[in-house]
């Protein structure tokens, strides 16, 4: 996954809002555990506001149910 898909998945799942859409965003956090680290995630959960919206924080390990 690019960060640029990425990006952009989770800004959908973010404007939709529900619980089904936190369990997609944390999916999606894995594969960018998998493919890009822990710092990226962190970044991403600062640039959307998830610990706000949906109590995901930063340091919390994410992982893909896909292995590369």
């Amino acid at each position: 996954m690019t960060l640029e898909k990425a990006n952009e998945l989770i800004a959908m799942h973010v404007n939709f809002g529900s619980g089904y859409n936190r369990n997609a965003t944390r999916m999606i956090l894995g594969e960018v555990m998998r493919d890009f680290g822990q710092a990226t995630v962190d970044q991403l959960i600062r640039d959307y506001g998830l610990e706000e919206k949906w109590q995901i924080y930063e340091g919390s390990h994410f992982e893909s149910a896909f292995k590369n």
